[in-house]
């Protein structure tokens, strides 16, 4: 008898040694995953937020293009308006590059009107069956006289113009909505051609460019008073036919 119960506890012993061992509860393992969480979250420290990148080129300023020209004939920036005031630099850079070029276009306009005005022709042909000479002398009849496809030409060419002065503004220089100068002719040849102006000082430079922008300014007054005239009699005041 004490023999069987020897071997049965020494069989129990044996049997307890290959048991598994007790595994922890699974509410402590959360626990304890929860705590090293926190803990992590508590010893990272939150990353910076990275800085807005600004743009990679630095645009004339505002002040620098309403400081030229001078305004001696009105003490201040004239802007009934408030045009000036809107959008930011780049809107100011194409508003002077706008003022140039139609200030441009109006002084050939006025310069034209004026020699047609007063008789003066170039030799030969139009164009096919129509002389030079034939035109009318009022700016409007004359506009009128000139084919379709002559009309459609001068406008294919200004557009052309257009198009390369952007076109080499972006390639050749600096753009003028980047940083480059507002009003700077980029095409090849239509400005200068005989490079009259390249000895100039740049003083001399910038007066020519303070005198081009007023002159342009007068000239798009003067074409518009032209075209008043000649549209609605008795419009301008002591202004002849036109």
């Amino acid at each position: 008898m004490k023999l069987s119960l020897a071997l049965l506890s020494a069989l129990a012993a044996s049997a307890s040694a290959f048991a598994p061992a007790a595994r922890p509860s699974a509410a402590f393992s959360r626990t304890a995953l929860f705590e090293e969480a926190e803990a992590a979250e508590e010893v990272a420290e939150p990353e910076p937020e990275p800085e807005p990148v600004g743009p990679a080129y630095t645009c004339m300023s505002r002040e620098a293009i309403l400081a030229s020209p001078n305004t001696l004939e009105f003490g201040s920036v004239w802007d009934p308006l408030g045009l000036a005031e809107l959008g930011g630099d780049e809107t100011i850079a194409w508003f002077r590059h706008s003022e140039v070029k139609h200030g441009r276009i109006a002084m050939a306009a006025f310069v034209g009107w004026w020699a047609v005005g007063a008789g003066l022709r170039l030799p030969g042909e139009l164009s096919y069956g129509l002389d030079f000479a034939s035109i009318p002398s009022k700016g409007l009849e004359a506009w009128d006289a000139v084919p379709g496809w002559g009309k459609a030409q001068m406008l294919l060419f200004a557009g052309l113009i257009e198009f390369h002065d952007e076109l080499f503004f972006s390639r050749r220089g600096t753009h003028y909505m980047r940083g480059g100068t507002p009003g700077k002719n980029m095409v090849p040849g239509l400005y200068d051609p005989l490079g009259l102006h390249k000895s100039k000082s740049e003083e001399a430079k910038a007066r020519g460019r303070d005198a081009e922008i007023k002159n342009g300014r007068l000239a798009m007054i003067g074409v518009a008073g032209l075209y008043a005239a000649a549209t609605i009699p008795g419009s301008v005041p002591l202004q002849p036919p036109c």
